[in-house]
């Protein structure tokens, strides 16, 4: 289905043609006053030093030639040049109730569906997911979310840390505390042991123990950069162990992930890019794209139009050592290679902008992008305490992912049972619930690139912008549709009727806007702007509920076109929360 917005200016916009003016002056727009109309055109202000005309005069001619009008109910111009739009009340209604009996809501997908791969998560192996992790999971599955509901195919691929110096540590780490395991014994030919010698949580203390050591003892240091060489050029022993890391930490990234419901297409790691590595190189050297600077190996990346210094991109240390940039290249080798994307967007602390800068310059300088494919960076800001320091645990340590996680249900829970008498099993299940809710809305609510504070009580509170006010306005429909279906009728039947009822305009229009919503967040990649939607849309409902009788209403017809109303605002904010990536209990 078109958007509305888009069928009102298509009428406009005959007008303006008919009247001598560019029909692109008609783009119309939701109104910043509703109180005076639903929709306004400002084009002949935009017009007036086009056609040297006052705005006033122009939008008066317009309206002159406004034959066409199906979707226009009252129109009428504003000094000095507004065109106030009040929209067709059954044309709304029959809009409304189209977009009630498809599957997409209306939603009007893509014509070129495109494969995209979205880089998100990207934790290290071996070490716990703490909260810093937590923007790039929740922003990216969000991102994926919308594009899939826009017609793309898309590819979330995790991009693990799981080549670098850290497996080192943990290999000597390992090989100090277990000297006589297989994997350390030169002459050992046989089958290395099923199991891991460690559990997730040794390992976890592993890493951190190998790390503090190598900083103060540098033999041990020159132990795990010999562990990491050994490692990267095909050690049976080192890469056995490294196998046992990756399958350990996977399986419990993998739970973690999912208790965020999170989920990935692609566990690729830096690991998978290695074998390109070498013949990237060689390419590139050959067809002099890099040269050596200091010993270094680099790209250069600087362009005429840069107002400030963009450094070289570098792609291989003077001692023949990789770096991230090497990695970031190859693992674009590997995917232009395996998935031919269209786009590929990286969603990742907005401190690596200038890194991702230099290698999506490059990977294009170079050839190992091509020109047609688009490369995105969001770049996500920082999550903070109430102190505006980045969000630490009360004993100022870096909090972990599953700790938060349980705080929020359990303040959930304990607001859940605070009122009412509820089965434990169940306010434990709405706890999990509404406290995912709380977490990725009060996360996603604010523009990407902007730090924020993390503030457990407001993001936990049933009232205001947060993730709970908006499930508990959904259980409150659920709550009404199930009593209307105890008396005997199916909401599903019920039509939306056209009205004059203000409130009840306002809520139908707030529907209606699902379409263009969506449609510009996937454009702009911002989650947040379905969040501000769905909050106006709850806003309304939430008023049109308490100033009406919607089960009492003697009126048989208006009685069912409200159920049918509050049917399509359940379908509009499912649909959108399910974008944001949780969902609603049927009860709270």
């Amino acid at each position: 289905m078109k958007k509305m917005v888009d069928l009102i200016g298509q009428e406009l916009a005959e007008a303006f043609e008919k009247a001598g003016y560019d029909p692109s002056y008609a783009k119309v727009t939701l109104s910043d006053r509703p109180d005076l109309c639903e929709y306004q055109c400002n084009g002949a202000m935009a017009g007036a030093r086009a056609y040297h005309k006052a705005p006033f005069m122009i939008a008066e001619d317009v309206i002159a030639h406004l034959e066409k009008r199906e979707w226009m109910e009252k129109v009428e111009v504003v000094k000095p040049g507004f065109i106030n739009i009040h929209v067709n009340t059954d044309k709304t209604a029959a809009y409304l109730n189209a977009m009630k009996e498809d599957e997409g809501l209306g939603l009007e997908k893509t014509d070129k569906p495109q494969t995209i791969v979205l880089d998100y998560g990207g934790p290290n192996v071996a070490k716990p997911l703490h909260v810093g992790h937590l923007r790039s999971a929740i922003i990216g599955e969000s991102v994926k979310r919308i594009a899939r509901r826009m017609g793309h195919k898309v590819l979330g691929d995790i991009h693990l840390g799981d080549w670098g110096y850290q497996m080192g540590l943990i290999i000597t780490e390992l090989q100090e505390r277990q000297p006589d395991l297989p994997y350390f014994q030169k002459d050992y030919e046989g089958d290395y042991p099923a199991e891991a010698p460690f559990t997730i949580g040794e390992l976890e203390e592993i890493y951190p123990a190998a790390s503090a050591r190598a900083k103060e003892d540098e033999e041990y240091r020159e132990r795990a950069l010999h562990a990491t060489y050994l490692l990267q050029n095909g050690d049976r022993g080192c890469r056995a162990i490294w196998q046992h890391i990756m399958h350990v930490s996977v399986a419990d990234l993998k739970k973690n992930y999912a208790n965020l419901n999170v989920d990935f297409d692609l566990w690729k790691g830096e690991s998978d890019a290695q074998a390109d590595i070498p013949d990237m190189i060689r390419r590139l050297k050959e067809e002099g794209y890099a040269h050596t600077d200091q010993g270094a190996l680099v790209i250069d990346v600087q362009e005429e139009s840069d107002t400030k210094e963009v450094p070289p991109c570098m792609i291989q240390k003077s001692d023949g050592a990789s770096l991230y940039g090497t990695t970031d290249l190859a693992t674009l080798v590997q995917r232009e290679r395996d998935y031919h994307p269209d786009q590929i967007i990286y969603v990742v602390d907005k401190r690596q902008e200038l890194h991702f800068v230099q290698v999506f310059r490059a990977a294009r300088k170079s050839g190992i992008v091509p020109e047609e494919t688009r490369l995105r960076f969001l770049g996500f800001g920082t999550m903070n305490g109430k102190d505006g320091k980045p969000f630490k645990t009360r004993e100022g340590g870096v909090m972990r992912l599953e700790v938060l996680i349980s705080e929020i249900q359990e303040e959930m829970y304990k607001k859940i049972t605070e009122n009412r008498t509820v089965e434990e099993a169940e306010a434990r299940q709405t706890a999990g619930i509404v406290g995912l809710s709380a977490i990725k809305y009060g996360d996603l609510s604010n523009q990407a690139s902007k730090d924020y504070v993390f503030d457990v009580d407001r993001f936990t509170s049933f009232e205001g912008n947060t993730g709970p006010y908006i499930l508990y306005t959904i259980v409150r429909i659920k709550s009404i549709l199930n009593k209307y279906q105890a008396e005997g009728a199916d909401p599903d039947k019920a039509v939306i009727r056209g009205t004059d009822e203000e409130l009840t305009r306002a809520l139908m229009l707030s529907c209606a806007r699902y379409n263009e919503v969506i449609e510009g967040a996937y454009e702009e990649l911002a989650p947040h702007k379905i969040c501000a939607y769905i909050y106006d849309l709850a806003n309304d409902f939430n008023r049109f509920y308490h100033e009406t009788r919607i089960l009492a209403e003697e009126d048989q017809e208006k009685k069912e076109s409200y159920i049918a109303l509050l049917v399509l605002t359940r379908k509009v904010l499912e649909a959108c929360i399910d974008m944001l990536g949780f969902e609603a209990p049927e009860r709270m």
